[in-house]
């Protein structure tokens, strides 16, 4: 079954009760069982597992193709999760360009748990490979990543890892499996954070995982979203079902959109790098042909007037809204060092742009007016 049939049909069985096609949203927190806990339906409590969320990790599930997937309440309670069922004294290596919130994680968080969390060029298979001989748990990468759009060649990462004895981990939030599918890379596990292109319409927060095998690995993880309780909740899950359904028409557009406009950015003279790996320029376009369909609805920019001509253009954008977040029908603009806290990391003059369903047209006109006033 091709991915497109797939996103409107797994989980979304029509109810037995009713024969609605449309998926119910069981809001209960509890279940009937019996008095010496017999479970009348297979649920107890809502944070251990409820319908609405099983259909969407159902549909997560045959999306990327893997055995098992999980819900949560946030992408990063997912990742959270995931990097906390490692044993203490162990060593997760981590991209040099990634999410925020992993930054943070790797900083503050996994040292108190003994875990050593080592940035390395992940788009650089030998530094991986180095990295991984001093001993590894986990291999995280994040392709294309965030915000520098790097690419790293996953099945290459997935090999390296595995000769090492550790598992490789892909925040595939940028591609989603529409784009790009790590397991059968090689991953072993795929995150993402649901907020953003499952949902797809900036309305519901989450986050998921996806593994190639229901394994000890899968169970760890299973286990402590139970006992640690960043549960999705129902409504939630149910609306990022419903996005799955448009998920790959939505991609689509995307990525028709973000091809115009960054081809646009790449002649604009004010413009010094456009980051974007559809673009024959870009340093990871080859790896990026072969691992993916399309290259994504996101890039990033970086302004020749640095900081000054970034904040000037960002403010100047009408239909490119200021905002956080991405994969919404709105197109948006982050200035990321801003938001980056009291030590930002990317460069100043860099804009992240969202690139929304509009008329590739208006965007276009908004970019070209805002660039004029620099």
């Amino acid at each position: 079954m091709r991915l497109e049939t797939l996103a409107i049909h797994a989980g979304g069985d029509a109810d037995a009760a009713t024969g609605a096609l449309s998926p119910p949203i069981h809001l209960s927190t509890t279940f009937r069982h019996g008095p010496a806990a017999e479970r009348a339906a297979g649920y107890e409590y809502q944070r251990e597992g409820d319908p609405t969320n099983d259909r969407l990790r159902a549909a997560i599930a045959a999306l990327e193709g893997a055995a098992a997937a999980l819900t949560f309440a946030s992408g990063m309670a997912a990742i959270s999760a995931l990097l906390d069922s490692l044993g203490p004294r162990t060593r997760v290596l981590f991209p040099q360009d990634c999410y925020t919130g992993l930054r943070v994680l790797a900083a503050e968080f996994l040292p108190e748990r003994g875990i050593e969390a080592i940035a390395v060029d992940t788009t650089d298979p030998a530094a991986v490979r180095a990295a991984c001989a001093g001993g590894a748990a986990l291999v995280w990468v994040e392709t294309p990543s965030n915000p520098l759009l790097a690419v790293s060649d996953v099945a290459a990462l997935a090999a390296i890892a595995h000769e090492h004895g550790a598992l490789l981990a892909c925040d595939n939030t940028f591609a989603t499996p529409v784009l790009q599918r790590p397991l059968a890379l090689g991953a072993d596990v795929v995150m993402h954070s649901t907020t953003k292109y499952f949902g797809g319409h900036s309305d519901v927060l989450g986050g998921a995982l996806a593994f190639a095998r229901a394994d000890a690995c899968f169970a760890r993880v299973a286990r402590r979203l139970h006992a640690t309780g960043a549960t999705l909740a129902p409504f939630s899950a149910w609306l990022t079902l419903r996005g799955c359904r448009s998920l790959p028409a939505r991609m689509a557009v995307h990525c028709a959109n973000a091809r115009r406009v960054a081809e646009f950015l790449a002649v604009q003279p004010q413009v010094e790098r456009v980051h974007y790996p559809g673009l024959a320029s870009h340093p990871g376009h080859a790896v990026a042909a072969r691992q993916m369909d399309d290259a994504g609805g996101m890039l990033s920019i970086e302004l020749r007037g640095g900081r000054d001509a970034a904040l000037g253009l960002a403010g100047a954008l009408r239909l490119f809204t200021n905002a956080t977040s991405l994969g919404g029908c709105e197109s948006l603009v982050e200035h990321r060092a801003s938001v980056e806290g009291d030590r930002p990391v990317s460069p100043p003059g860099l804009l992240r742009l969202s690139v929304g369903l509009e008329h590739v047209e208006d965007l276009i006109e908004d970019l070209r007016q805002g660039l004029t006033g620099l």
